[in-house]
């Protein structure tokens, strides 16, 4: 037998240190599961279609196909000497060749959609290579995009044929075999559009989509089949053919279905306009539109793998690479001011300016304030006392349900009908400088029956600890050295807190924020001036009001603890005015023009020279040409000049309009230019206008993202991935662009996402 067949050698399992690396790998084992949304936007960046597993190549084509070619149309296109000439791809051909022509910013070089997802394997036509593998790259010879394209039956035309033969499922042979009658395709119509109208209404509340258990007969279904069915029930037509009366394989209510009508719906929602471990990094869009107003649009969460400057740049390339952006187009970036973004060398906002000079960042407001804050209650021991007392307070006070219905109970039999007031101590959050302030003014109101509640935890509490710590508080914040530092800081961040409500506003521009903060300081100011005298009786009033005894105010001070040797004695009057009043708003004063000293950056104080404020008597012609010269991309040096003449002339125009001189901001000035044509007239001052509203002040709508992604992503979905989770935060978030859009358009793009049983 050995003469007619060869023996199979006997394959030994390999020692684990030998290189195995040539040996072909079992597809079943190693294959990995394809994520679309992981696919390159970027045509330099992708790898062959040939690489993927034959089972995801038509998903892959059809994820490029749904997306389009990649065109950045507000890139800046880099220039190179070709011949004797600069030249760089003119974004025009995008509109000549728009069904295929494709940019890639990584190579700096064109290439071609439906040859890369169908290139032929045999054959070859004029620079049929440079379009797929290396890429295109001589500007100077346009007429290679014709010779590409060439005649009806040329391989570029075969693949874009079979491009669209991919797309039109009704093609497809398994639809010659099983075609539709018109009323089952209206009732499959119906099912879908039954099925986006629930998705739309739950996503549109942020409400889960699914329960314990989703069959029919369950009692637990969760919220889109209850949906569904109140829908069926209340309309004859949907009855008729969801649920139990469609056909079995064609419910149209799969978890796999809902999933990709919601990513339909993102796709166009985008193209329009955690509970988890993981890190994410949330991206918001700041740009002004054809009317003038300043617009931010929330694009995507994506999960990070690490939180380091180089991959969160990389991971804003991918996205704008997604959405046919380009990073050189940027013109402003806020962050929150971490070290891995505001960092000086290696910073996030650093590595973005090496490639793009004009991509100026501002600190978060917001987040400087609260800096502040934290900078005051570190560097004074008394005020930090009184913050870890707050928190101590709210902790044992609302450790148990008991302790909260006590204190309602003990709140309602007081005041809270009278003051309508909030019957829970808030938490102070750690980067909300609102929340503090809330805290205090919380435990002021309610501090007679935290008083009683912490009473009761000492008599009743379930430890030893308990009790005990319950006694010490009960001691501490019924001394007068807690509520004069209570009542202190309350009134300081009080001063703060339309500043920080203010900076929470996604419209507020850098004009009115800077003479926020100003206004602030003055305020701080005049407080140590004058407010020692109200705030001393704001306190004896409530000590009074609480039977807590006020030293005499001329006594010696004495402090607690062991007396030291030596120490110099001073009165009462004199350590509660200088050494806490005085001492803690010099503090937070310095503290304030210390953070916010980029208000003194060149680039700041020229962007205040376009307010309108008191028919633009900031105005300054010299700073306005210097904020133009920050832009060298935009204004060219025939450009400033001309800019120099236009601004005398707006300026005399607008001031001479009474419609110009009740404006409040740039963004009110923005859009009354529009609404007068006036944009037209001033192009060159529009655009200023324009790039200074793009530099952001504040992370408000970032920071949007994260408390929405709490309602979003609860208890029942708090294993959600990150693409179920991106499209439900979008479509969520951008609710008013959401239901916007025309149920068709979502159902077409999910019809074509991949190949259905039936069809519309």
């Amino acid at each position: 037998m050995d003469k007619y067949f060869i023996k199979r050698k006997t394959i030994l399992e390999e020692p684990s240190n030998v290189n195995t690396s040539d040996a072909q790998p079992n597809a079943k084992k190693d294959r990995i599961e394809l994520n679309i949304d992981d696919l390159p936007s970027d045509p330099g960046l992708r790898k062959k279609v040939s690489d993927y597993h034959p089972n995801d190549r038509d998903k892959v084509r059809r994820a490029y196909l749904q997306k389009g070619p990649c065109q950045p149309y507000t890139h800046n296109f880099p220039q190179k000497k070709i011949g004797n000439a600069l030249r760089h791809f003119n974004p025009t051909w995008f509109k000549e060749y728009g069904n295929w022509l494709e940019y890639s910013i990584e190579k700096d070089a064109a290439f071609c959609l439906c040859c890369y997802l169908y290139r032929p394997d045999v054959g070859e036509q004029a620079s049929g290579d440079s379009f797929v593998l290396e890429g295109f790259t001589n500007w100077k010879k346009k007429e290679r995009f014709d010779i590409h394209v060439g005649g009806p039956n040329s391989a570029h035309n075969q693949a874009w044929k079979r491009c669209q033969d991919l797309l039109n499922q009704k093609q497809h042979i398994q639809f010659a075999f099983a075609k539709q009658s018109d009323q089952a395709r209206e009732n499959y119509r119906v099912r879908l559009t039954a099925t986006l109208d629930c998705i739309r209404f739950l996503l549109c509340q942020g409400l889960a989509f699914r329960g314990s258990d989703e069959t029919e007969s369950s009692h637990n279904q969760g919220n889109f089949l209850e949906l569904l069915k109140f829908l069926a029930n209340h309309n004859e037509t949907i009855k008729s053919v969801v649920l139990e009366n469609a056909p079995g394989n064609s419910k149209s209510i799969a978890h796999d279905i809902q999933k990709d009508i919601v990513h339909a719906a993102v796709i166009e929602t985008t193209n329009s306009r955690d509970v988890s471990v993981k890190e994410q990094a949330a991206i918001a869009l700041r740009y002004v539109d054809s009317k003038g107003h300043v617009i931010e649009h929330f694009l995507g969460l994506v999960h990070v793998s690490d939180t380091t400057a180089l991959s969160l740049k990389a991971t804003i390339e991918a996205v704008f690479s997604k959405n046919n952006l380009s990073t050189s187009k940027i013109r402003g970036q806020g962050y929150d001011g971490a070290s891995n973004m505001q960092g000086e060398f290696n910073g996030l906002k650093t590595l973005i300016m090496k490639v793009n000079a004009s991509a100026y960042y501002v600190h978060c407001f917001a987040h400087q304030l609260q800096l502040a804050l934290v900078a005051v209650v570190k560097n004074h021991v008394q005020i930090a006392l009184l913050f870890n007392t707050v928190t101590s307070v709210v902790n044992i006070v609302g450790v148990s349900c008991k302790r909260r219905d006590a204190l309602r109970e003990k709140q309602f039999n007081k005041i809270v009908e009278a003051l309508r007031v909030e019957t829970s101590l808030q938490r102070a959050g750690d980067t909300r400088w609102g929340s503090h302030y809330g805290s205090l003014i919380n435990l002021i109101i309610m501090f007679g029956s935290v008083i009683d509640v912490l009473e009761i935890v000492v008599e009743d509490g379930i430890s030893l600890e308990q009790r005990g710590e319950a006694f010490a508080l009960l001691d501490l914040v019924q001394s007068f050295d807690f509520v004069f530092n209570l009542h202190l800081m309350k009134n300081v961040l009080g001063i703060t807190n339309e500043l920080s409500m203010a900076l929470q506003r996604r419209d507020q521009d850098i004009v009115n924020a800077m003479a926020l903060v100003k206004v602030t300081k003055q305020r701080l100011q005049t407080m140590r001036d004058d407010g020692w005298k109200s705030l001393y009786d704001e306190v004896s009033s409530f000590c009074e009001r609480n039977n807590i005894v006020v030293p005499n105010m001329d006594d010696i001070f004495v402090t607690r603890g062991r007396p030291r040797r030596n120490t110099h004695k001073v009165t009462n009057l004199h350590h509660y005015r200088v050494e806490l009043f005085y001492t803690v708003v010099d503090m937070q004063l310095q503290e304030l023009n210390n953070r916010f000293n980029e208000l003194n950056m060149e680039l700041l104080l020229c962007v205040a020279s376009l307010s309108p404020c008191d028919s633009f008597a900031a105005f300054d012609k010299g700073k306005l040409i210097r904020l133009a010269q920050f832009y060298p991309s935009e204004f060219s040096e025939t450009g400033l000049h001309v800019l120099d003449n236009q601004l005398e002339t707006y300026v005399i125009d607008l001031r001479s309009h009474d419609e110009f001189k009740s404006l409040k901001g740039i963004n009110e000035l923005s859009i009354k230019l529009v609404e007068t044509k006036k944009h037209i007239v001033y192009p060159l001052v529009y655009l200023l206008v324009k790039l200074a509203l793009i530099l952001s002040v504040s992370t408000a709508s970032v920071e949007r993202v994260f408390s929405a992604m709490k309602i979003v992503k609860n208890r029942l979905r708090n294993r959600m991935g990150d693409s179920w989770m991106n499209d439900c935060l979008i479509t969520y978030i951008e609710k008013e662009i959401f239901c916007s859009i025309d149920n068709e358009k979502i159902l077409h793009h999910f019809q074509t996402m991949k190949t259905r049983r039936e069809q519309l």
